[in-house]
């Protein structure tokens, strides 16, 4: 019978009844604590303490409407899911159209391997000099280099290499934050380069 606690052998807890307590009845509600508290009564008891039992007793009228709302709990915030061995989805960012996105997650095998990099980060690879399999390492070296050699006050006052010097830069905002890069950092536990 649903309800009923296998393996119990307590007596009915109402006074002066004898009947083994088989079901559990609820004294206070079950909470983010625990099960609530309860206590084990016969079935003619557990019938009649149901009859009576009210989950809102105590509760302002505020908290009652809360409780009965159709999507009560629904607000807190949950974790986000992990791909557990599928391809991510394609950032919505990379597509001016949202069906396009759709689209490349749907895609067949027949077009080749999933690109690591999006045409902007791959843009961004071709200014700093890096191919499609450069690591996050690689591009903050070849980053920091370029600095020191277009920076007016690492070259001698040069300043007629200021433009390649804002691409470089460009380059780095656009790759620091790379998808390719924050995926293997997620996965292996390593702090972010921001």
């Amino acid at each position: 019978m649903h309800g009923k606690v296998d393996g119990a052998e307590a007596e009915c807890a109402y006074p002066g009844c004898r009947a083994p307590g088989e079901y559990k009845a609820p004294i206070l509600p079950a909470s983010f604590d625990g099960p609530g508290v309860y206590r084990l009564l016969c079935l003619d008891h557990v019938r009649e303490h149901n009859a009576k039992y009210n989950y809102f007793t105590g509760m302002s009228p505020e908290e009652i409407t809360e409780a009965q709302r159709p999507l009560a709990d629904w607000d807190r915030p949950s974790r986000r899911f992990r791909h557990a061995g599928a391809d991510p989805a394609p950032a919505w960012a990379d597509f001016a159209d949202p069906l396009d996105a759709i689209a490349a997650r749907f895609r067949t095998a027949d077009r080749g391997p999933p690109q690591r990099f999006t045409p902007g980060e791959r843009k961004a690879l071709s200014v700093l000099g890096l191919g499609d399999d450069a690591e996050l390492k690689d591009v903050r070296a070849k980053y920091s280099k370029l600095v020191r050699r277009f920076h007016p006050d690492r070259n001698g006052g040069d300043r007629s290499l200021e433009r390649e010097l804002g691409r470089v830069i460009e380059a780095w905002q656009t790759l620091k934050t790379a998808r390719a890069f924050t995926d293997a950092q997620s996965r292996s536990g390593a702090p972010s380069g921001k």
